[in-house]
């Protein structure tokens, strides 16, 4: 049964990631009860950044694909962020994507309705919209174009909820703009976050394609307040709808996100390096219906802010002799590594310690 109150019962899946953190701070802020479950695998990639975000009530080292019903026991509502991430991941074996993330949104769902889970956030992505052939502005009624194994996924999750909504399951899903921000797990394999990471490094911003391909952007933060805000709404309002989760400004050419990082790093010189030739992932959304129909969703972070973030972590040493290009902030890499160590298999399943 549904329950909306001051204090809820949330498990969030995928909660030792790179937006995790900080999600469950923000819930555990609002008064809420958080179950954290998590694989674990970027559970070593933590750079603390300064700041004391609250830790899960509990936490649960599991394979999604894995999951339980007594996981789910007393929960009100699930936000799931598990998965493979990103593109590059889905270059390892597109199969892997299609088990981890559309296999494990499909079990973890199916339990959730069965345990009376009354509300399921699901953290798709506008990389769904793939390439827009005409440049204008993508609203949620707008046709799917993926063209990576990740947004693929993000397709078919969708669906799958979708055929699983009824009285009494409410799932949503935000599509997320492309993520970037501070967190105790890093990650520079995202644009705005890659760019700074040159930028303070080599004195070079340097963008791999001519820079004209649109990107919409939105903080971690921001995308952590979506969920809160899908978490606590009616369930009229959100009841197995979809929402594009970003600011209204907040669709960029590479070209201008480059510009603002080289406006906060004035010493660094931008270059185009034209290695992504044609690059098809290109698109701008309308972020409307979330600012006017998601109750309590109210983005704050600017690309401006969010350079300024980026600049005052890298200022204050949390580099500290790391290279923003290894395992601990490129997910791809830890994967590959923890796979030559023999702690997973090809599966990505996780070993047992050898002796």
């Amino acid at each position: 049964m549904w329950r909306s109150g001051p204090s809820m019962r949330v498990l969030i899946s995928g909660n030792l990631g790179y937006i995790g953190p900080v999600m469950v701070d923000l819930f555990k802020q609002a008064g809420h009860h958080v179950t954290g479950f998590d694989t674990g695998y970027f559970e070593e990639c933590l750079v603390p950044d300064g700041r004391r975000l609250a830790p899960p009530d509990r936490q649960i080292l599991c394979d999604i694909r894995k999951v339980e019903p007594e996981h789910l026991d007393g929960a009100d509502a699930v936000v799931h962020l598990a998965g493979l991430s990103n593109d590059p991941m889905g270059a390892l074996d597109p199969g892997l994507t299609e088990r981890i993330n559309t296999g494990g949104t499909r079990r973890l769902a199916n339990l959730a309705r069965e345990c009376g889970v009354g509300r399921f956030v699901f953290a798709s992505s506008c990389s769904i919209y793939g390439a827009a052939a005409d440049g204008g502005l993508l609203d949620e009624q707008a046709p799917f174009n993926p063209v990576s194994a990740y947004a693929v996924s993000k397709v078919a999750g969708e669906d799958v909820l979708r055929e699983l909504a009824a009285p009494g399951f409410s799932p949503v899903f935000l599509r997320n703009a492309t993520a970037f921000g501070v967190s105790p797990r890093m990650r520079f394999d995202l644009v705005l976050n890659n760019l700074m990471g040159w930028a303070w490094t080599t004195g070079e911003i340097r963008v791999l394609s001519d820079g004209t391909p649109w990107r919409p952007l939105v903080h971690i933060e921001d995308i952590s307040r979506a969920a809160l805000a899908a978490v606590t709404a009616p369930a009229d309002a959100i009841h197995a709808q979809a929402f594009n989760i970003g600011r209204a400004d907040a669709n960029y050419q590479v070209r201008d996100i480059a510009l603002a990082v080289g406006r906060r790093q004035p010493e660094a010189t931008v270059s185009f390096t034209g290695e992504t030739v044609n690059d098809p992932r290109s698109y701008r959304v309308d972020f409307t219906k979330a600012l006017t129909k998601l109750p309590g969703f109210e983005p704050y972070w600017t690309l401006e802010r969010g350079c300024e973030e980026l600049c005052s972590w890298l200022s204050a040493g949390s580099l500290a002799g790391r290279d923003f290009q290894s395992r601990l902030f490129i997910r791809l890499k830890q994967l590959q590594h923890r796979m030559e160590k023999g702690e997973l298999d090809a599966d990505l399943q996780l070993l047992p310690p050898s002796v």
